[in-house]
Order: C-alpha cells, then sequence, then structure tokens
C-alpha cells in the first residue's frame, strides 16, 4: 500500500483565516479530510499529514521519507521561492514529490514566479485552491501505481 507525505509550509496553518480572498476559507483540517477521501475513493493509501512554519522541520521530515514513503506532496509556502535546503532534501531522497500552491503564483508578485522546488518534482498544482492537493495525489497515485505495476 502506497505510503504518501502531505507536507505543509509556513502559514498553512493559518488556512480559512490567513488572506481568505487568496485562499479560500477552508481550515488546513478541510484540506486533510478532503485529501483522506479521495484516498479512500482511490483505493489503498496511507497518508501522512505534516506541517511545520520552519525550515529545518520540513527538511527532517522529507528526511525521515527516505525508504519509508512511497511519494509526497508539498506546499512549501514561502521557501518555494528560496530554500534550496528543501530543494536538496527533495532532490536527495528520490522520492516522487508533486509541489502544489493553491494560488498560481505565476499570476501574482513577481517574486513568486519562480520555484526553487520545481526542478526537482515531478509536477506542479497551481491556482485550483485546495482541490490541488487532490489532483496532486491522483497523479501521485497513478505514477507510483503505473511504476509499481
Amino acid at each position: 500500500m502506497p505510503i504518501i507525505l502531505v507536507i505543509n509550509g509556513p502559514n498553512l496553518n493559518l488556512l480559512g483565516k490567513r488572506e481568505p480572498h487568496i485562499y479560500g476559507s477552508e481550515t488546513l483540517a478541510d484540506v486533510e479530510e478532503k485529501v483522506s477521501r479521495v484516498a479512500s475513493e482511490m483505493g489503498d493509501c496511507e497518508l501522512i499529514f505534516f506541517q511545520s512554519n520552519h525550515e529545518g522541520q520540513i527538511v527532517d521530515k522529507i528526511h525521515e521519507a527516505f525508504g519509508a514513503y512511497d511519494g509526497i506532496i508539498i506546499n512549501p509556502g514561502a521557501f518555494t521561492h528560496y530554500s534550496y535546503a528543501i530543494r536538496d532534501a527533495i532532490s536527495g531522497v528520490s522520492v516522487p514529490t508533486i509541489e502544489v500552491h493553491l494560488s498560481n503564483i505565476h499570476t501574482r508578485e513577481e517574486f513568486r514566479h519562480h520555484s526553487v522546488i520545481a526542478p526537482v518534482a515531478v509536477g506542479q498544482v497551481v491556482g485550483f485552491g485546495t482541490m490541488g492537493y487532490e489532483l496532486a495525489l491522483r497523479g501521485l497515485l497513478t505514477m507510483i501505481k503505473g511504476v509499481k505495476g
């Protein structure tokens, strides 16, 4: 059974409160519940959820994925744009990773247009709100199941 690590970075614990006109009114708990429903719908899959506002904790969690998880879904928040530590951790564990963003980072402020994570991710889902997590999970599980036979 595939085990997927879902990582949320800084400020995502404030979903539903922080700038709802950009990020929506759903909470992180709502997102986790929706993604869990999709996982059940798609068959055998275990989800591990993790959120941190601290770069080092996210790096440590990614390191734990080596040999333990079949895939990672990550919304690195602001770390998207400058965290080479998170990028290198993803690259180092060689676990298929999909980057997710609630808003379309490519249509927002200039500094948000570039992701240092994208080059080491197997895919990127942006601009679909919380549905982006569902799309990422569907894509990741389809890829994993295809690779595993």
